[in-house]
Order: C-alpha cells, then structure tokens, then sequence
C-alpha cells in the first residue's frame, strides 16, 4: 500500500481506468467471436462483421487498444470472411 498522497490517488484512477478498459475489451471481443461464429457457421452476416470492427474503432478511439492491434484484429477477420465467401 502506497504511504504517498499522490501514489494513493494514482492508484484510486487506474482501478477506474481499468474498470472502463475492461468493459470496452469485452465488447469487442465479444463482437469479433459473434462475427467469428458467424463465419464458421456460413452464414455470412455481414452486419456482425461491420459491429466487430465498429466495437474494435471505438476501443482504439478510447486509447484500449493499439490502432495497429486493431488494424490486424479487422484484416484478419475480413480475411477469413472473403475466404469463406469464396469456398
């Protein structure tokens, strides 16, 4: 337990932080295993893929994710959409 006033505070706003980081992180991963789901299943719902990636813009907008972790998360995902789409 930190003894520093400005220690203590530091630590009251990263629980908060983490809180709402955790939140964001379960929505999109949330969205990337429906449209994952989606794929694997052949239904091919466009509307879960457009929301996987939409969840994954707002967690680099809100400073969860890297933009590059993003980028790779959405490239593979519309990878194995065109693939399946294809087969």
């Amino acid at each position: 337990m930190a003894n520093i006033k400005s220690q203590i505070k530091r630590n009251r706003q990263n629980e908060k932080r983490r809180l709402r980081n955790r939140a964001v992180r379960g929505t999109f991963r949330s969205a990337i295993r429906d449209a994952r789901a989606t794929i694997e299943t052949g239904a091919m719902d466009q509307e879960a893929l457009t929301s996987a990636i939409s969840q994954l813009d707002k967690a680099v907008s809100k400073g969860v994710i890297h933009k590059n972790n993003a980028a790779r998360r959405k490239s593979r995902l519309v990878k194995a959409f065109a693939a399946a789409k294809a087969a």
